[in-house]
């Protein structure tokens, strides 16, 4: 998973679908440890996180 910083937004969906795999770190999500979670990649508002 990665997140695309220039698109994100900072809304927290994919931390509150997928807290072990993401976090909000300076106002944009982040990917603090590797996995998958695809409901994460369709909860974004703004596209930002890419399988």
């Amino acid at each position: 998973m990665k997140v695309d910083k220039n698109k994100c937004i900072g809304c927290g969906a994919c931390v509150s679908i997928c807290p072990e795999i993401f976090e909000l770190k300076d106002g944009k999500a982040v990917v603090k440890s590797k996995g998958e979670c695809p409901d994460s990649v369709d909860a974004c508002p703004v596209r930002a996180i890419i399988k």
